[in-house]
């Protein structure tokens, strides 16, 4: 038993989940995962903690019960009905040593600052330099990361904060949705990296990594979609089944400037390569869908997945990972990759 695994039977899940006032939230994890995050931050009585998502609130009655009275935890959402509904359910319950706040979590809170700790629930596009303003020497970091510039390649990374540099101490399998400006209603569409996307006849999307020399009508992207929707050629993956945590890890670390990445359908997403002349890509029920038979990118991909398999579907535990400085647009950060 773990100290999460004892505060979490104290703590009313559903309570905060399907409170009886608001109803169910859908902006919630998987508890199991929550735990597990947790537990890797590894708090302690006294800390000061941040969390980059309120969510239903779960999250943030667990670390308050981690922190105990001496310590604190500062919530942050962009979405202000759900800080209101956190706040009132956590009075209900008489925890007054946490407070949700209404932010753009991607900047810190340099109010409640220094942290001890800090825990996300959302992707930012690159590790925020504010993140690393904000926490206390020695302080843990545990957030997703991407490791590609498209939607759904992340892994959450633990990060040891040390003279204002941060140090990966290890990445394991996981990812939340993609942090936004503004509250997202739509969680079944990437919040960040979608180049084009239809919505008739059916909801579908793309996502190109070139998206830079792509021109102002996204032409490049909505062709590609285009391609894999009508007259595509499909065939079964050979390799049996895709082991998809392993399989987008490994795709990422390729850092090919060509990567794509799709949903064709609903819940089905796809992963492989584009140009403004060929598409490929499988999705994760192992069917590959190209622009033709003979298309250059299915020999891409195709190449890929052999790779892919030559390494033995490597997890993405075992890769070593490193954070490199970028400037995005002016709020400075670190971008995280991964290689073998």
């Amino acid at each position: 038993m773990t100290a999460v695994d004892d505060v979490a039977a104290t703590v009313p899940e559903r309570h905060y989940t399907h409170h009886d006032g608001r109803g169910a939230t859908p902006h919630r994890s998987n508890p199991a995962v929550i735990h597990r995050e947790l537990t890797t931050l590894d708090v302690q009585p006294g800390h000061h903690v941040v969390e980059f998502g309120t969510g239903s609130g779960y999250s943030g009655a667990l670390l308050a019960e981690l922190v105990g009275p001496a310590g604190t935890v500062t919530s942050l959402d962009i979405d202000a009905y759900l800080v209101a509904w956190a706040n009132v359910i956590h009075h209900e319950r008489g925890l007054d040593h946490v407070r949700c706040h209404v932010a753009d979590g991607t900047a810190g809170f340099p109010e409640r600052a220094p942290y001890d700790r800090m825990v996300a629930w959302c992707t930012p596009p690159l590790l925020p330099q504010a993140w690393l303003d904000q926490v206390a020497d020695g302080g843990l970091i545990v957030a997703p990361l991407p490791v590609a510039a498209v939607p759904n390649m992340t892994v959450v990374a633990k990060i040891r904060v040390c003279g204002g540099e941060p140090v990966v101490e290890a990445v394991f399998t996981g990812g939340y949705i993609e942090a936004t400006t503004s509250p997202k209603t739509d969680l079944d569409l990437p919040g960040r990296w979608v180049d084009w996307e239809n919505r008739v006849p059916g909801p579908s999307w793309i996502s190109i990594a070139w998206r830079e020399q792509d021109d102002h009508l996204h032409t490049g992207a909505r062709t590609a979609l285009a391609r894999l929707l009508k007259d595509a050629h499909c065939e079964p993956y050979a390799g049996g089944e895709v082991d998809w945590p392993s399989w987008r890890t490994f795709a990422a670390a390729l850092a090919d400037p060509q990567l794509t990445m799709a949903g064709l359908r609903p819940d089905l997403w796809a992963i492989g390569h584009s140009t403004p002349a060929a598409v490929a890509v499988v999705q994760q029920d192992g069917t590959l869908v190209a622009d033709s038979p003979n298309s250059p990118s299915l020999t891409v991909l195709r190449g890929w997945l052999d790779a892919w398999e030559r390494a033995g579907r490597p997890a993405p535990e075992t890769y070593r990972p490193s954070l490199e400085r970028h400037d995005d647009g002016g709020r400075g950060g670190w971008r995280l990759r991964l290689t073998r």
